[in-house]
């Protein structure tokens, strides 16, 4: 499988290196930016983590990329394209999902890099339709979904403990091949 690379104005989006783990797991291995995501991850969770995004480039062709800017290089977290997944929720739909490093929040970087992923979702992978999923307390990931133009789909929300035990739902937002090309 050949190395994946994309490149939007400000950003590139590409494969993991070996190099890139302890990097990503520097920048957002915080208490900030694994709140709504189970926590900040020990070592068993940081290799498991790493065993998921690497099974889903082997065993679908696409995964949680790195995230990196071009001005300067920097690794700012991930963003891509995996199947959903977890139990309870709908299975192997097509999702979109990014975490990135606090000190990149509000510059836009979510939603360039998750547009790219859409791209890449409908016209490389052939997805019909894309979902994104969030816990229900983290209403800073809604704004960069309906931004994207996503509409919420309750039909598909779901409950699991594994990111924020005290409200276990997750919420998802959806949207359609023809809703993301008529954008």
């Amino acid at each position: 499988m050949a190395d994946f690379r994309h490149d939007t104005s400000r950003l590139t989006l590409r494969d993991w290196r070996a190099e890139d783990w302890p990097e990503f797991w520097r920048v957002t291995n915080t208490p900030a930016v694994m709140r709504w995501l189970g926590g900040v991850q020990d070592a068993t969770g940081r290799a498991a983590g790493e065993a998921r995004i690497e099974g889903y480039r082997r065993d679908h062709g696409h995964t949680f990329w790195v995230v990196e800017r071009q001005s300067d290089g920097a690794l700012l977290g991930f963003c891509g394209l995996k199947r959903s997944n977890q139990a309870g929720g709908p299975q192997g739909m097509m999702e979109v999902g990014w975490r990135l490093r606090e000190d990149a929040w509000g510059h836009g970087y979510a939603r360039e890099a998750a547009t790219a992923s859409l791209d890449l979702a409908f016209g490389h992978f052939g997805a019909e339709e894309v979902i994104a999923l969030t816990v229900q307390g983290n209403a800073s990931s809604w704004g960069p979904m309906r931004r994207l133009g996503m509409q919420r789909r309750e039909d598909l929300d779901f409950d699991s403990a594994d990111f924020d035990p005290e409200n276990p739902r997750i919420i998802a937002y959806a949207i359609l091949r023809e809703s993301w090309q008529a954008a």
